[in-house]
């Protein structure tokens, strides 16, 4: 963190989703007005070119509208911009333009003029270049020791230095075994040009050896060559300093001197004339620019070097003088003279945002007062105190699970469900036997009332259901928050109307305190028309085939839940409760409630926890197995390996066959390990569902309230996802254990009792199932769910029995119709065995 800010002088956002690099910026008089104010010329990869006079009223101020002294569309993307001596037959500065396949080379000028408006600034163009080569960068001076004017080299993406003479090409020469073009610059000193090849060294050759050298029309070495007509490209020095490089820079102490500065990945390099290092800094961050210039101290060298920590850092040979803070990250930095103001730095980042600073310090002018000294009343602090611990406790007791939200939100997110299926089904690649999977479409809104950017929204299902989509993103909202919405999908997305079933494995009784509902009411969309009375029992039919009966007692307030399969229960389970929860709102009536009364399913519960934690017991020993076999098969690979090297040929003792069959091994574990991790996926969402189930009959059994509804599902489903890593079993069995140890715990004692920090996958489920069981156990003598350690209550309830179930003969009646068939075929796919999807929440994120 630095201490000091970089004082900002002058700034501006250049146009919209533009990028920029290191050699789009460049300063220089490139008017000529003779002033010595240098002007700020900024090329971007969306081809506008632009220049800058920056005239702040106030130190801070942003861009003005007569700042700008010239926007220029050039449709080619810009590479590179340099202002240097580039028109025969005179010495006034022109303006040099990088582009892909064309160099071009501009004057700017200016018109005094004779309205408010100011000066007009145009371009012309002098001359330009056509590359028959896709150009990478570029540098210019005076090549072989030509006064009053400078040449310019090109480097091509395939590591061709193209020499322009102004107007005329002079010649071209690939670099001996370049494979990607680095950073290149001119020592006019030595008359040398200097780069760092895709070796990591850097590479130093005479201006002079390449005008001489063999012309490079072509790689391969000419017939002349050959005959030694010609000479071959040599190299003058060379260094490797182990690292790619990002920038090179010539500084000059005077006539007699020179240094060659490198910035690497991870350190800078300065360098002598003769490829000698002079000294090396190691950075502690990732550099993005640099900019070396002479120092005031005679034969030292300062360097500003900018880093991906927006940081700006200067040093004085290795010694670090100076650290600022940039507000982004800088991707060229140069120095000038701005309005009367020297030493001016200018940073230019990827994204447009240009910067004018200046290093130091602005004095502050608020003087603190002075503190009255008295004496502390320790008695007084000792009351005060405690009132703010019984206030922070009082807080914990009444504050909900989730935090209030504020009455008017900056960000709303609300979810409409389309009433019908999509005409034609999105879930093109899945089916269910003969039958296409139905697909429903959500339309999620966002309102805000601030100016938002870029925006986030997440959306998530319960497997087995599956999303287009799950991921939005917008450019233009966003604030630093989380906004939730949950909604419900038509029941119909994955059931259809099916034939009752007269008996079933897994029963369960709910009780209520209103008269029954004729489930024709409750449910209109699963009437099935072979029947002729639904009133009192109907039957759903999963895409997996599977199915559930419902029935409504006659004579009781009772409605009843069967099916085959336990997990398969809870959908509609829950349907039936919100659906009647709806109906009752609607009649006006308020003080509908539900009960279970009958005993806790956990054996039922119990079995498919032990299938589950089976699958992950299985997959870890396969992948130990696979493990074992790769490193087998890596020894066999290797001892081949050496006997192929050998010279002399030697019997290969059945290596290659036992390489086949460890190879065989390996393809039929993966193999395996996969088949395995599906069957475990389908465990995992059977039970998600039965864990649904199990949370909504305590809730039920016990009464609970929305937040001890909401502890105990935070308890029990704390993963969206299984991971070998990190699952269910142990997830699920922390939770519990702390609640049994803070607000279900019998005594101080087992308050006092450490938890293990580390989660790691048990041997067996003996432990979470005994959890599983106490929790119960605990709730029925009066426990109650909170997040406060000391809201712990006298447990005095006696838990209740078994229910009375519904007679048979309501379902009896119907003697007459056959045992039901499945309406789908079983699949191989995880919708046919997975049924039992969550009310599929939409969370929407915004960042």
């Amino acid at each position: 963190m630095s201490l000091f800010k970089a004082r900002d002088w002058w700034s501006t956002v250049l146009g919209e989703k533009e990028e920029f690099d290191q050699g789009c910026l460049c300063l220089a008089d490139v008017d000529n007005s003779g002033n010595g104010q240098d002007k700020i010329i900024v090329g971007s990869f969306m081809g506008y070119l632009r220049i800058f006079n920056p005239h702040p009223v106030k130190t801070g101020d942003g861009t003005q509208a007569e700042d700008l002294l010239l926007e220029v569309h050039l449709r080619d993307p810009i590479l590179q911009v340099e202002v240097g001596k580039f028109v025969s037959g005179t010495e006034m500065l022109h303006l040099a333009i990088l582009h892909s396949r064309k160099l071009c080379v501009y004057s700017v000028s200016g018109t005094l003029g004779n309205v408010e408006h100011g000066n007009q600034y145009q371009i012309k163009l002098m001359y330009e270049h056509n590359l028959q080569r896709t150009a990478c960068n570029m540098t210019y001076g005076p090549f072989g020791g030509v006064k009053g004017r400078d040449l310019i080299c090109i480097q091509s993406i395939d590591g061709m230095l193209m020499v322009f003479e102004q107007e005329s090409y002079a010649f071209g020469r690939f670099l001996p075994g370049s494979l990607l073009p680095g950073p290149l610059a001119y020592s006019s000193r030595t008359d040398s040009f200097i780069t760092v090849s895709s070796c990591r060294q850097v590479e130093s050759y005479k201006y002079q050896v390449l005008a001489f050298a063999t012309d490079a029309d072509k790689r391969q070495e000419t017939e002349q060559q050959k005959l030694g007509s010609g000479k071959r490209l040599v190299v003058d020095w060379t260094l490797n300093i182990g690292e790619q490089a990002l920038d090179i820079c010539i500084v000059s102490f005077n006539q007699l001197a020179s240094s060659v500065f490198v910035l690497g990945e991870r350190n800078f390099f300065c360098l002598k004339d003769n490829g000698q290092i002079r000294f090396m800094k190691k950075l502690d961050c990732n550099p993005s620019c640099f900019l070396p210039y002479c120092s005031v101290s005679e034969g030292t060298i300062n360097t500003l070097i900018g880093n991906h920590n927006n940081m700006l850092r200067i040093y004085q040979d290795v010694t670090l003088k100076w650290s600022t803070q940039l507000p982004h990250v800088p991707v060229a930095v140069k120095v000038g003279s701005l309005h009367d103001l020297k030493g001016v730095i200018v940073t230019l980042s990827d994204d447009g945002h240009l910067q004018c600073s200046y290093l130091g310090t602005d004095p502050s002018l608020f003087q603190a007062p002075k503190v009255e000294s008295r004496e502390l009343n320790y008695e007084d602090l000792d009351i005060e105190f405690k009132e703010l611990q019984k206030t922070i406790k009082d807080v914990n007791r009444t504050q909900g699970v989730w935090p209030m939200t504020e009455r008017e939100d900056d960000l709303t997110v609300s979810a409409l469900v389309s009433p019908n299926f999509d005409s034609v089904s999105q879930a093109t690649d899945v089916e269910v036997g003969a039958e296409l999977v139905p697909s429903v479409t959500v339309k999620v809104t966002l309102q805000s009332r601030l100016a938002l950017q870029k925006a986030k929204l997440s959306v998530y299902v319960q497997p087995p259901l599956v999303l287009t989509c799950d991921q939005f993103t917008f450019e233009c909202l966003g604030v630093p928050r989380i906004i939730q919405c949950k909604f419900r999908l038509p029941l119909k997305l994955i059931c259809s109307p099916g034939q009752p079933s007269k008996s079933a494995s897994h029963k369960l009784t709910i009780d209520t305190n209103k008269p029954p509902v004729s489930l024709l009411s409750l449910f209109p969309g699963f009437a099935n028309q072979s029947d002729d009375d639904q009133v009192n029992v109907m039957g759903f039919c999963f895409l997996g085939g599977s199915r559930v009966t419902l029935l409504a007692s006659k004579t009781s307030q009772r409605y009843r839940i069967q099916s085959e399969q336990f997990e398969d229960l809870w959908l509609v389970t829950n349907e039936l409760i919100l659906r009647l929860q709806e109906y009752f709102e609607k009649q006006g009536i308020r003080d509908f409630a539900c009960s279970f009364s009958g005993s806790m399913p956990l054996q039922e519960y119990f079995e498919l926890i032990d299938h589950h934690f089976e699958l992950r017991m299985n997959g870890e020993k396969l992948e130990e197995l696979l493990s074992e076999r790769a490193v087998q098969f890596r020894a066999i690979q290797r001892r081949l390996l050496t006997r192929f090297k050998d010279k002399t040929p030697a019997p290969l003792q059945h290596l290659d066959t036992l390489l086949d069959g460890t190879y065989k091994q390996v393809m039929a574990l993966a193999d395996a390990i996969e088949e395995n991790q599906g069957h475990l996926f389908q465990s995992f969402t059977r039970l998600t569902s039965a864990t649904h189930l199990v949370i909504l009959l305590i809730s039920l059994w016990q009464k609970l309230s929305a937040d001890q509804f909401a502890i105990l599902e935070a308890a029990f489903l704390p993963l969206q996802q299984d991971a070998q890593e990190l699952g269910w079993e142990e997830t699920v069995d922390a939770a519990i254990s702390h609640l049994l140890k803070t607000c279900l715990s019998k005594s101080s004692k087992e308050q006092a009792l450490n938890l293990s920090s580390l989660l790691s996958i048990p041997k067996d489920t003996s432990r979470l199932k005994k959890h599983i069981t106490l929790l119960c156990d605990r709730l029925a003598k009066g426990g109650r769910l909170c997040l406060s350690t000391d809201a712990a209550v006298p447990q005095t309830m006696v838990m209740p029995g078994g229910c009375t179930t519904i007679p048979e003969s309501d379902l009896e009646e119907r003697s007459g119709e056959q045992e039901s068939t499945g309406l789908f075929t079983n699949h191989k796919h995880l919708l046919a065995d997975t049924p039992t999807p969550e009310v599929s929440p939409l969370h929407g994120v915004s960042e």
